[in-house]
């Protein structure tokens, strides 16, 4: 036998060993995690690489973390306004709003809407949701800014201390999802929201759903649902080509093709997100204080060959924050491009040579030497930590990568120069959401403690903008001026694709990321 059969057979025996390991450890998570499925009753299983501790949303309670995301997505909670295709709020458990001054909302409640336990969702209950929310979040209290939260007949009125023009799109947010907070909200199986599916069971790598008997919103057409972590992409395809789920988010994309090509039995559904593949600097690291070396790494990185070769096109270069479908993003802005001969130039400028030629640039006899800090469980991160080391290392910085579902550790210590991320970065339609969170002082992801008055300025006139158009105006200028400062690298936005059998219907992406299990999710036949 060559070296080469040797290799394919050993890789098949792995395969096969892998595949039945997959099959074993989904039979026995759902014989023992929920019920087995009645005769007759319609199971969907679910593989996902976005569900789990490194996405801090391991968790049902929307009041914790980013625990809310899993809610709206897996049909336990909903919002009071939700997002079109457009990404334009519409309502959903409020009928509508106005605004009796640049300070207050006036929300209407839906009538008839009941929580998964029968308790009425009224106003009264709505408003105590709210008010225990901005006591223990800290995002949504940021970003609220709410003084008071009072119900009265089947109005919930809300004061903030800053004007309102993007109050309504926050409430969008997943945190915004309404539970009845006179249940416990500290086990996430006893979290009650008022979607069309119930928590079951829970923990940090799968999740089991029933459907919900008062669901105001019609017919639940599955009977269970469970979602399973799988954050490895090879075992993930492997659960889907062999049956043990229906569907899966997170497909490599090398594989992805073999699904293309069985179309008798799978189909591909895809939407364009404003989800962004991001680098921070880190302004305590004493290299990156000088803005020469942050426009260097930016220089350095190629773009479309990174969304070209490593994403098979399943995203689109980022020029900035945001996607050119916004009316704020894309072309309104620009950056530096790929330049690595203007690269190393800088890096010259800054007194940064090659003096003993080993390929790297040094300066007082030490190289330039930085640390990326990332995590695995986007299968994007990896491949955009490896291709910047390589980009680095040709302009003569040496890059050393921390690729660890850990990072959340790493980061609170500062033990990074870079730190790469994935996030959505409109996902309220408004690009006050990002801005607030990542541009300013007090921002709550301003990781690399970036500070520049003049963004600080325009913020502050951006909060208190109403007119739409104006705002866009002062959201490009504040991108801009970041971009300028080369506080953050945007590398591309993401195509995210949905695959699943054949059979499945109702189950289709959004631009927002959420809104994944609803009511009209079915699946042919009985419990399987």
């Amino acid at each position: 036998m060559t070296g080469s059969s040797c290799r394919q057979s050993v890789h098949g025996l792995l395969c096969f060993l892998l595949a039945g390991l997959i099959s074993c450890a989904i039979v026995l998570t759902g014989c023992g995690g929920t019920k087995k499925a009645a005769h007759g009753e319609k199971v969907f299983r679910y593989g996902t690489m976005a569900y789990g501790v490194a996405m801090y949303n391991a968790g049902m309670n929307p009041h914790k973390s980013y625990n809310g995301w899993s809610a709206i997505r897996y049909g336990v909670g909903e919002t009071l306004f939700r997002f079109d295709d457009k990404m334009q709020p519409v309502p959903w458990l409020a009928t509508g709003y106005d605004r009796p001054d640049d300070y207050t909302v006036r929300i209407r409640i839906r009538d008839g809407v009941t929580f998964s336990n029968g308790r009425p969702c009224d106003a009264e209950a709505v408003a105590a949701c709210l008010r225990h929310l901005v006591k223990v979040h800290e995002r949504a209290k940021g970003n609220l800014r709410l003084t008071s939260v009072t119900a009265r007949g089947n109005i919930v009125t809300l004061h903030s201390s800053q004007k309102t023009a993007s109050l309504i799109h926050q409430l969008c947010d997943p945190y915004g999802c309404i539970v009845d907070v006179s249940q416990d909200l500290k086990d996430d199986t006893k979290v009650v929201g008022t979607g069309p599916f119930i928590t079951e069971s829970l923990t940090p790598t799968e999740i089991h759903l029933r459907k919900n008997p008062h669901y105001w919103g019609g017919q639940v057409k599955t009977d269970q649902v469970i979602v399973k972590s799988i954050t490895d992409g090879e075992m993930l395809t492997m659960a889907l080509q062999n049956g043990e789920v229906d569907a899966v988010q997170g497909m490599p994309y090398s594989s992805i093709t073999l699904f293309e090509a069985a179309k008798d039995k799978f189909k591909i559904l895809s939407v364009p997100t404003s989800r962004v593949f991001q680098a921070a600097m880190n302004f305590r690291t004493p290299a990156l204080q000088d803005g020469r070396i942050r426009a260097a790494i930016c220089m350095a990185l190629n773009k479309q060959q990174f969304v070209r070769a490593l994403l098979n096109e399943n995203g689109y270069a980022a020029i900035g924050t945001f996607p050119a479908n916004l009316p704020y993003g894309g072309s309104k802005v620009h950056d530096d491009g790929y330049n690595p001969d203007k690269a190393r130039a800088l890096l010259a400028e800054a007194g940064y040579k090659d003096t003993d030629g080993d390929g790297y640039v040094d300066k007082d006899g030490k190289n330039l030497e930085l640390r990326w800090l990332t995590y695995t469980s986007r299968q994007e991160l990896p491949l955009l930590a490896t291709a910047m080391q390589g980009y680095l290392k040709k302009a003569g910085i040496r890059l050393n990568v921390n690729a660890t579902d850990n990072s959340g550790d790493f980061l609170k210590k500062g033990d990074w120069d870079i730190y790469s991320k994935a996030i959505v970065t409109a996902p309220t339609g408004d690009p006050q959401y990002y801005i607030a969170n990542h541009f300013t002082a007090q921002s709550a992801h301003n990781d690399g403690r970036y500070r520049n008055p003049r963004v600080d300025a325009l913020v502050q006139r951006f909060s208190g903008e109403f007119d739409p158009e104006r705002r866009g105006q002062l959201a490009i200028a504040i991108v801009q001026q970041v971009l300028d400062d080369h506080a953050f690298l945007y590398a591309g936005h993401l195509r995210m694709n949905l695959v699943m059998r054949n059979g499945v219907q109702g189950f289709v992406p959004h631009p927002c990321d959420y809104y994944e299990v609803t009511k009209d999710l079915d699946v042919p036949g009985e419990g399987r």
